[in-house]
């Protein structure tokens, strides 16, 4: 049964504020911003009081207004140029990784004394990582800026800026012009927050698990079109390499990776000009008016959990913490993928090239972009969100202990039975990628009111950034340790990763009960009340 509204008490539907909403979860900042279940803002409220209002969100009933909020058509054009938008980072992250490691070892050849083999993943893990200490530093500037300025302009500002310095990364002619070139990259890497932030504005809480589920696989997709671009645009100009070379200009010469860094940037820069043409502003300035049809000046006072009570609210640590747990482990597999490919089999890799690099990254970021498509949708609807986290947490281990196991294969001279196994494996364990999105629906789950969403949310992107930000340096040094040392032939970063995967399991069986996403079972529940 319904609950009666007390005419007493201060509510959503008669409450102005004049504080403004944080960035992500929230479709409304600024002196206007009413805020609804999940973050929704509701639309311009008559009120015939000037008192100040307080009110706890803490206190409020999201459920009901959840039963209550009228379902509205899908915006499938909004969500398709925003899910377009967000393969900007992906693809400005994952193109160079064909080809950093070759890249490294040439220009490191330059250096006083050269760079050896063995201390290439050193280089291109630090490397790697500068991009997402830079974005972990700027990231509440941008949503600040998205807050006061708009979205639309903020997002526009930071596509653009990643296409140019996407681009110049294949201008470097020292491992110094890398470094700055990735600071630079992750100078505009603010895209992610906004896009975010726009997509839960555009839905309601019963539509924002498709958008969420098109952004994923979007995602991985860029994960697949980064190092498509990266690998086979790489020395165009390099007979060797290729027969004809199809691109003999004088810039494709002297800098041998700027044709695919251009690519890439351009690709980053397609998304910049939809969406200054086509993408809508979601940030409502409308203001509350009083009876009278004007605006509400006065002063009213907001009661607001802090950042500390939102983190130590029920279950947000454990979630944060499965968070932090599988970014850490799927990093530092990301990072070490690589390099362990580009390694010669008798110092612990597989001795692949740059065209096969991008073909196994190519195949591993189609994989798990179908599996978020097709398979997580209906397997998350019948089966609920934990349990498909804990299903696909299995398959880590499998994944990461099969790595060692192909580079004896190849040791051992047994190359047939490695490329029966190795694809097909690739294929099957990418299942894996499923639990990313698990987790971002735990995320929004587990946030103790619609008031605080994007507190919650923007304390899991400082986690994934800060994560992104050593992992990859850590797991490459640890690699680089392993090759060098020879432990268990070079494998010791496998058996790190191992270990952590199994670990990741374990912690997904203390996922909160609120978390665990039986979305169709708790309606059922309210239905029959």
């Amino acid at each position: 049964m319904a609950t009666s509204a007390d005419p007493t008490r201060p509510s959503e539907d008669n409450m102005p504020t004049t504080e403004a909403t944080p960035l992500l979860g929230a479709p409304e900042s600024g002196p206007s911003a009413i805020i609804r279940s999940n973050g929704h803002a509701s639309k311009p409220t008559f009120t015939g009081s000037s008192s100040p209002t307080i009110t706890d969100p803490t206190t409020t009933n999201d459920t009901t207004e959840e039963e209550d909020e009228p379902e509205k058509p899908f915006p499938y054009t909004q969500i398709a140029l925003l899910c377009y938008a967000s393969l900007a980072e992906p693809v400005a992250y994952f193109a160079i990784f064909p080809f950093i490691n070759e890249m490294v070892f040439r220009l490191g050849q330059h250096q006083s004394p050269p760079i050896p083999e063995s201390s290439v993943g050193f280089w291109t893990g630090t490397i790697e990582s500068l991009f997402s200490v830079v974005q972990m530093l700027l990231m509440i500037v941008y949503g600040r800026a998205a807050d006061r300025w708009g979205r639309k302009p903020v997002l526009v500002f930071s596509l653009a800026g990643v296409s140019v310095a996407t681009a110049v990364f294949g201008l470097s002619g020292s491992l110094g012009g890398m470094i700055v070139a990735r600071c630079f990259a992750g100078l505009f890497a603010g895209s992610v927050v906004t896009v975010r932030t726009m997509i839960s504005e555009n839905c309601t809480k019963q539509s924002q698990a498709r958008a969420f589920s098109w952004y994923m696989f979007m995602r991985n997709m860029g994960i697949f079109v980064g190092p498509l671009i990266g690998g086979p645009l790489a020395c165009p100009a390099d007979p060797a390499r290729y027969p004809g070379a199809f691109c003999k200009t004088k810039l494709s010469t002297t800098f041998p990776y700027a044709l695919a860094t251009f690519t890439a940037g351009a690709v980053c820069f397609s998304g910049c000009v939809l969406c200054v043409f086509f993408l809508k502003e979601t940030l409502d300035r409308t203001p509350t008016l009083d009876a009278d049809g004007g605006p509400v000046t006065t002063p009213t006072k907001k009661i607001e959990m802090s950042t500390l009570e939102v983190l130590r609210s029920p279950g947000v640590p454990m979630v944060l913490y499965i968070l932090g747990h599988s970014n850490l482990a799927s990093l530092g597999y990301t990072a070490v993928s690589p390099v362990w490919l580009f390694t010669s089999v008798k110092l612990g890799g597989v001795s692949f090239d740059d065209r096969m690099i991008a073909a196994f990254l190519a195949v591993a970021g189609a994989s798990q972009a179908l599996w978020i498509l097709l398979v997580f949708p209906p397997l998350q609807k019948r089966f609920a969100t934990g349990n498909v986290l804990r299903g696909t947490t299995m398959m880590f281990p499998v994944l990461v202990a099969s790595m060692p196991f192909f580079n004896e294969l190849r040791r051992h001279g047994e190359d047939k039975v490695f490329w029966l196994a190795f694809l097909p494996s690739l294929a099957v364990c990418s299942s894996v990628a499923m639990s990313f999105a698990c987790i971002q629906l735990a995320i929004n789950d587990i946030a103790p009111s619609s008031h605080v969403l994007a507190t919650v949310n923007a304390l899991a992107l400082a986690v994934n950034s800060g994560v992104r930000a050593f992992a990859p340096v850590v797991f490459t040094s640890l690699f680089a340790v392993g090759v060098k040392s020879q432990w268990a032939d070079g494998h010791l970063v496998w058996v790190v990763l191992f270990v952590l995967a199994v670990g990741l399991h374990v912690a997904c069986w203390f996922l909160p009960k609120q978390a665990e996403g039986r979305y169709e079972q708790q309606g059922a529940k309210r239905k029959a009340v």
